[in-house]
């Protein structure tokens, strides 16, 4: 049998009752479940809280019950292994979700039922240099953000390509997107869609204060550094979750990770159909 670890939005009550469903159809096909217990358990799922360092061990599947965010949640508790996540969305726009949340149990016999195929997508691996975490690294799905702390004013950032100076610029932020998440916030500070079968870093500034206002689109074998010039703070975030404030002379690093996250699909995920649908674009 195996071993399934849930993975529910922890503020939403319908992510709670179809978490409690998954577990009655897990256990009564005899599986093993897992929720991990650095965060808080919802109700009638403490009895399967596990220590986060026990998460991952002979882990099997991880099944995200939430919208992006909650995947992104699930990709980070699970990586560096080549456990699969299954997403079902109960969030407002769904993108990394596969199935609505009446197809979870219907989801879950097709996957035990060996009725599916896993998708790899390209993860970043994010180092932080800073004065009061020196090389703390962290792995990224969609992006990592470095932006103003104060409303009305501008930070300043030196980006290096492959530890080369390219550019130094002042805008509300700077973005380095994965192609996964290439339609998260880069998509809304205009940089490009990039296909997930692509291997890529895409690199926008957030409202820069030049005439230079392009992306840079770069391969998987290129580095980018962003180092923090005299002036302002700014905070980094990655996968929408923060990690500090940095100074200047503090940086952070971004190189294409060497582990892929692993999506559960059914049907081959068609990424234009998806994007088609999702962001509601019409034919003319």
């Amino acid at each position: 049998m195996a071993a399934v670890a849930i993975v529910p939005h922890l503020l939403r009550p319908e992510a709670a009752a179809l978490a409690g469903q998954a577990v009655d159809w897990l256990t009564s096909n005899g599986h093993e479940v897992r929720v991990a217990g650095d965060d808080p358990v919802p109700a009638g799922l403490a009895a399967y809280s596990v220590p986060p360092d026990a998460l991952t061990e002979g882990l099997d599947l991880a099944v995200a019950i939430g919208g992006d965010g909650t995947i992104l949640r699930a990709v980070d508790l699970v990586c560096g292994t080549d456990v699969p996540v299954l997403g079902v969305n109960v969030g407002q726009l769904g993108y990394l979700t596969e199935v609505e949340p009446r197809g979870l149990r219907a989801a879950l016999e097709e996957y035990f039922a060996g009725r599916y195929i896993v998708e790899q997508r390209m993860m970043l691996e994010v180092r932080i240099e800073g004065h009061e975490a020196p090389g703390r690294a962290q792995m990224a799905l969609n992006e990592v953000v470095l932006g103003k702390t104060a409303p009305g004013h501008t930070v300043r950032i030196a980006i290096l390509i492959n530890e080369q100076p390219f550019l130094t610029i002042a805008a509300d932020g700077l973005i380095v997107a994965s192609p996964t998440g290439s339609t998260a916030y880069n998509l809304s500070a205009r940089g490009p869609i990039v296909s997930p079968r692509l291997r890529a870093l895409v690199v926008t500034p957030v409202s820069p204060h030049t005439l230079f206002d392009r992306s840079l689109v770069l391969g998987d074998g290129e580095s980018v550094r962003l180092e923090i010039l005299d002036g302002r703070p700014a905070d980094v975030v990655v996968d929408g979750n923060s990690l500090g404030v940095l100074v200047p002379g503090d940086a952070v690093s971004c190189r294409a990770a060497p582990h892929n996250a692993h999506l559960v699909s059914f049907h081959g995920r068609d990424f234009h159909q998806i994007l088609k649908a999702k962001f509601s674009l019409a034919d003319r």
